[in-house]
């Protein structure tokens, strides 16, 4: 993309070194302020200012915005991204400072009276449909373990296709659909959400964006932080929220968790010797 930018302009010796610099980093360039590119380079902020009018955009931010717009975010490219950021010897270090980044961006934006909505509207469900497209179905299928073993009735809905007709079939009111809404609303989640505000059904959105189109469809958002959408997605503050959740519930729940679970093992014991754990 950026050689593109840079046919046909008349750059100054400075404007060159900065092109070269930013071409060479290619999208770990949008980690970097204006400041620390002029640091970088020992050129002027002013210089690296007035660069990004020279190519065609008003600032910095501006060349970004159309950076993500057009890169191409592909799973490799994700992966090769988090390795050329890693190194083999320290990965079990760097991987620990990313995952705490993410937890606490994730508790920066934490806001109890949501948290404690969603919980309280779990509790009360009739059924909990819940939808996990992509990544993230390893979240749904541990909230679906975990709230079953509880004695919920969970409804795992399919990802995608007219099967999720056949699902919304059975939506009431008094039931919640639990949603991973990732990187931008897709229409089969569009579809869900509009379908469950008509029945006054509640929604709860676990997402990664603070502000996107999700805000507008879904009744709660709970929000935790996986990288931005060019880095390698990590699912440590979805699964800490996860976990979160399911031990509020159980606490919620205590009488009726606690029967369950002791029933659990009554039937293990029962029958260990036909299915040994």
């Amino acid at each position: 993309m950026e050689q593109k930018l840079f046919e046909n302009q008349h750059l100054t010796p400075n404007e060159k070194t900065i092109a070269d610099f930013i071409a060479k980093m290619g999208m770990t360039v949008l980690t970097y302020t204006e400041d620390e590119i002029a640091k970088s380079l020992q050129i002027s902020n002013a210089t690296v200012s007035r660069f990004w009018r020279k190519i065609g955009f008003k600032n910095f931010k501006d060349y970004k915005n159309h950076y993500k717009e057009t890169m191409d975010i592909s799973p490799a490219n994700k992966l090769g991204n988090i390795m050329e950021q890693v190194s083999s010897t320290t990965i079990h270090a760097q991987m620990m400072t990313m995952s705490v980044k993410h937890l606490e961006l994730t508790l920066a934006q934490y806001n109890a009276v949501d948290f404690q909505k969603a919980v309280q509207s779990i509790v009360k469900a009739k059924t909990i449909y819940i939808y996990s497209p992509g990544p993230s179905e390893g979240l749904g299928n541990l909230l679906n373990y975990r709230l079953s073993r509880f004695g919920f009735n969970i409804q795992v809905l399919p990802k995608s296709g007219h099967e999720i007709y056949e699902s919304m079939l059975h939506f009431c009111y008094g039931d919640v659909l639990f949603m991973f809404g990732f990187v931008k609303l897709h229409p089969e989640s569009r579809v869900l959400l509009e379908h469950a505000k008509k029945l006054n059904m509640k929604s709860i959105v676990m997402t990664d964006s603070i502000v996107s189109d999700f805000n507008m469809l879904a009744d709660l958002l709970l929000f935790a932080s996986r990288g931005e959408l060019w880095e390698f997605h990590s699912m440590m503050a979805p699964t800490f929220l996860i976990e979160n959740i399911i031990i509020a519930v159980g606490k919620e729940t205590a009488e009726q968790s606690m029967m369950k679970l002791e029933m659990l093992d009554s039937i293990r014991k029962e029958y260990k010797d036909l299915l040994p754990r």
